[in-house]
């Protein structure tokens, strides 16, 4: 967010809303879920990470996503629709946008991508297991939050980076609106900074919820400065609303430290 016109406008107050996006289904997701079933070592991902595209229902998400932006009032939409530049995201975001008929540019932020898992990269936990014991032992030891795969981030290295995100948000000039579209980590860790929240509340909360794929969630702060407060979370009924099924593609749910 840093040349896209986020920072153009600064004045004494920042934005008032912030929409937090999770992408469609990817075929990285369908492939995980079918590794971890199949009790396979490594997942069979297309591509690279940053490379991997929407599943046919996550582009079927994507559209209802839209509809359901579309019936926003004008007044009330995002001035700035911000995404995580790796293509599930991306591609979540334009069709979500053309589908609303929103006149805006979708922009790209490094710093929205997922987290990144290094030699952990295209693993199960079994392969993990299997391949870097030592590695299976210091992420339970460590948990979620503090674990740093060789070559990868923690939560907390996301949670920096998140950090100098909302600080622009701080700067946009009173009245903004901004969506991001981003991952299931990430939307996470934006509540953890948000709320002020403690390393066991964030971690409870992700041992006990999956972030749904093209799911809505809403923080607002009518004045434009102050603490936000999260207005609803991980909403999909947009998608049953539509026909369009509805996806749990979750990560892990040992987080917490042993």
């Amino acid at each position: 967010m840093k040349d896209d016109g986020l920072t153009e406008a600064v004045q004494e107050a920042g934005a008032v809303e912030l929409l937090l996006i999770r992408h469609g289904e990817s075929e990285g997701n369908v492939a995980a879920t079918d590794a971890r079933m199949a009790g396979a070592e490594v997942i069979a991902v297309p591509a690279r990470d940053a490379d991997v595209n929407l599943s046919g229902t996550g582009q079927e998400q994507a559209k209802a996503l839209g509809a359901a932006l579309a019936r926003i009032a004008e007044e009330f939409r995002p001035d700035a629709v911000v995404s995580s530049p790796y293509a599930r995201a991306f591609q979540t975001a334009e069709i979500a946008v053309e589908a609303a008929g929103w006149p805006v540019k979708v922009q790209l932020d490094e710093r929205l991508r997922d987290r990144e898992l290094g030699i952990l990269d295209r693993l199960t936990r079994l392969g993990v297991e299997k391949r870097y014991p030592e590695e299976a032992e210091r992420r339970e030891w460590l948990g979620k939050m503090y674990y740093r795969p060789p070559g990868g981030e923690s939560w907390a290295d996301v949670a920096l980076r998140l950090r100098s995100v909302l600080d622009e948000l701080n700067n946009l000039g009173s009245g903004h609106r901004v969506m991001l579209v981003c991952h299931d980590a990430l939307i996470m860790l934006f509540r953890y900074v948000l709320e002020g929240m403690t390393e066991k509340e964030l971690l409870d909360l992700a041992a006990s919820t999956s972030v749904l794929n093209a799911s809505i969630t809403r923080f607002v702060r009518p004045a434009g400065e102050g603490p936000w407060t999260l207005e609803s979370f991980n909403v999909a009924d947009h998608l049953t609303e539509q026909g369009v099924t509805v996806t749990e593609h979750g990560g892990d749910s040992s987080v917490h430290p042993k």
